[in-house]
């Protein structure tokens, strides 16, 4: 005698592999297609904050990868700043620092001028001429970010209230119009970013942030102001993030205090961004 119920068991069994199958196939062919390709340069050699969050940074690229369908890798190499590489990837990201020869920053300029993607974090857009960073890259730091030289710093790294100042923008859509940043080192810049017209700020420093800093110096604690601490250039691709300095123990164990990618609101603002970069074509 044959049971109605084992058939149907056996039916619905067979189902749900069948949907399994298609389920994992898919998310397979998705691994394997990419929807776009990113490439991370970095140096990791000095501030210690500064290594801390390139080691992590590398670690959430890599993971968020699997779940926003791009693919991720990264080199210390900044020779392999050149056409020839680039033509791999759909979107760049500085980490730290910028190119310093002039033949990977012409490499660079003409690949975000043939319509290539960038963002970049916190030191990629540091330049001070009596340092070992000097602004000696007129296109990139006046052209390309707008900002200019680095003026000042707040102290210790510190988390402030951000304010959204354009909710259209595919990178804060889905985000509150105010939120709190992991803690940070904040940068201030010579130029005056909102008399840009090519600049479109996405991010500034809300006033119930203040005062930001702890310092000990005086100027080290931002006690109002105007700062942004994101934005796009509409001329191009890309977004700058003045994220990206975790707070360490210095002198102590020099152990991490604080990680720039333990804040799933500031998260989805930069995953949203890439994928923005990523997905979209000039």
């Amino acid at each position: 005698m044959i049971h109605t119920r084992s058939i149907h068991s056996h039916a619905l069994a067979a189902l749900f592999l069948v949907l399994y199958m298609h389920v994992g196939i898919e998310v397979l062919a998705q691994q394997r297609n990419p929807q776009f390709n990113v490439i991370g340069f970095y140096t990791a050699r000095h501030d210690a904050a500064h290594i801390s969050y390139v080691h992590e940074a590398n670690r959430f690229f890599a993971e968020a990868a699997t779940k926003y369908n791009f693919k991720y890798d990264s080199t210390n190499d900044w020779n392999n700043l050149n056409a020839s590489f680039l033509a791999n990837y759909q979107v760049v990201l500085f980490l730290d620092t910028r190119p310093d020869s002039l033949e990977q920053r012409a490499a660079f300029q003409r690949y975000m001028e043939q319509g290539g993607a960038w963002m970049g974090f916190h030191f990629a857009g540091f330049a001070l001429t009596s340092s070992a960073y000097p602004q000696n890259w007129d296109w990139y730091h006046n052209t390309f970010l707008g900002s200019g030289e680095y003026r000042g710093n707040t102290w210790r790294p510190t988390s402030a209230i951000l304010r959204v100042e354009d909710k259209k923008h595919p990178s804060v859509k889905h985000i509150p119009a105010t939120f709190k940043s992991s803690p940070n080192e904040w940068y201030s810049w010579k130029n005056d970013l909102r008399k840009n017209p090519d600049i479109k700020i996405l991010l500034s420093i809300d006033a119930k942030s203040f005062p930001l800093g702890t310092g000990p110096k005086p100027h080290e604690i931002w006690h109002s102001g105007d700062y942004p601490v994101a934005w796009t250039n509409t001329k191009y691709r890309m977004i700058y993030i003045n994220m990206g300095h975790n707070d360490m123990d210095y002198g102590g164990t020099n152990g991490t205090l604080s990680y720039t990618f333990q804040n799933e609101v500031q998260n989805k603002f930069v995953l949203d961004g890439v994928t923005w970069l990523g997905t979209t074509r000039k």
